[in-house]
């Protein structure tokens, strides 16, 4: 039983170790599989406080734009950068011109690229050889980026496939139908349409019924992501231009993060004394888990490339602490049922079984909290809700599974001094 135990303990410690070895400083698997650590300048995506960025100001090419116009801008650009990536980016109406509009994107110092991202329209046109429009961007349910062969005999190439809607279903089916009865003249095609440009021009031979058609060009990665993302987002309701543009340095200044990061890190150094202080073993074991759990969280943060703003490193250190509270619950319990006279084994299975509801009620709150935070819609909150929710979901998997994982295997050394578990010293 102890051999088995040790080996636990020596496996599960490896496994951590190596876990916050690759989330710090990343890997490469032969080269063909390979991740980024978040110490690497650029394993981490930083929000606009930290890392700089561009800040565009666009105003509507129309002189008598509504306000509702201008609700439906502000929410097509949102849905547009959070399908690049850009959750920290932040978007603005200006409140004494009602047809201008600020955007902020971290990261991001190409300023003509961010004008093409958020500028275009987007219009999506299916149109026949005399240039008449037979289907539209509204007959379009998603759009998606891919890569493949589009046809048995081509090559595999970028493309973007769009999933039709019932009515774009049967219009399709209309315009294939009558393209290909022109077979033979040259003019059966459909001619698909970006905002008065041409992308391509597939000669049709048969009726296409089908919800899916794909539009393809000379695309690469990139360029078929946005159009893809430009068209699931939807069309702007009106042109507009770009008036100012810029590259802004980190607002809070260069050393920013690093302070932020070794404040953290002093929190986390204490908070870990603390426990092995006051609990010892228990402590100990609480801290290996704390460990696992800061590797987990960057390897979400570098895996996901989720943008670090000083929020949401806020809301990282406020998940640690969750989890020290949970182990914290924990541990008192176990306290109480080594005093009240019982054996550590089953003080153990009796702690974690008496304080698993009051964890969970505690951690749900802070989800809906969360949750709620994210539908601000505001950036630098949605930045602070994204890094707790998933702080608060690993720090309670860490302290509920791997701290009693962990937990049992020292009950099985044999370890039976309570004082080693904080209890008191019971009287012969």
């Amino acid at each position: 039983m102890r051999a088995k135990s040790v080996t636990f303990l020596v496996i599960t410690l490896i496994l951590v170790a190596a876990v916050l070895y690759v989330s710090l400083f990343g890997f490469d698997l032969f080269g063909r599989v390979s991740y980024s650590g978040i110490l690497d300048p650029d394993g981490l995506n930083k929000g606009i406080d930290l890392a700089g960025g561009s800040v565009l100001t666009f105003e509507a090419d129309k002189e008598d734009v509504t306000s509702e116009e201008m609700d439906t801008v502000e929410a097509v650009m949102r849905t547009r950068l959070s399908g690049e990536g850009y959750t920290e980016a932040r978007v603005s109406r200006n409140q004494s011109v009602i047809g201008r509009i600020r955007v902020e994107i971290p990261s991001v110092t190409d300023t003509e690229a961010a004008k093409e991202l958020l500028g275009s329209t987007a219009q999506l046109t299916f149109r026949d050889s005399e240039g008449n429009v037979v289907m539209d961007g509204s007959d379009v349910e998603t759009a998606s980026a891919k890569y493949g062969q589009i046809s048995e005999m081509g090559n595999s190439e970028h493309y973007v496939e769009l999933k039709l809607k019932e009515s774009g279903v049967e219009k399709f089916a209309a315009a294939t139908a009558a393209a290909a009865a022109k077979a033979g003249t040259g003019e059966n095609y459909i001619a698909i349409m970006i905002d008065e440009n041409l992308v391509s021009a597939p000669m049709v031979s048969d009726t296409i019924n089908s919800d899916t058609c794909v539009i393809s060009g000379s695309f690469d990665q990139e360029s078929a992501s946005t159009l893809a993302n430009q068209i699931k987002s939807g069309s702007l309701p009106v042109s507009l231009t770009a008036i100012e543009s810029s590259t802004v340095g980190p607002e809070l200044g260069e050393t920013a993060l690093s302070s932020s990061l070794w404040a953290a890190l002093i929190g986390i150094i204490l908070i870990m004394i603390f426990m092995i202080a006051v609990y010892r073993l228990p402590g100990l074991v609480a801290d290996i888990a704390l460990v696992g759990y800061i590797g987990l969280m960057c390897l979400i943060i570098g895996g996901f490339q989720i943008n670090l703003s000083l929020s949401g490193i806020a809301g990282i250190v406020l998940s640690i602490g969750m989890a020290v509270d949970a182990n914290v619950i924990i541990f008192e319990r176990i306290k109480e049922e080594l005093n009240s006279g019982k054996t550590v084994r089953a003080s153990v299975d009796a702690g974690f079984h008496r304080a698993l509801s009051a964890i969970i009620d505690g951690n749900i709150t802070t989800l809906i909290a969360a949750v709620v935070l994210w539908c601000s819609g505001v950036a630098t909150v949605q930045g602070f809700a994204i890094t707790l929710f998933i702080g608060v979901v690993l720090s309670m998997l860490t302290a509920i599974t791997l701290t009693k994982f962990l937990l049992k295997q020292i009950v099985g050394l044999n370890v039976k001094n309570i004082r080693l578990y904080g209890a008191k010293k019971r009287e012969a």
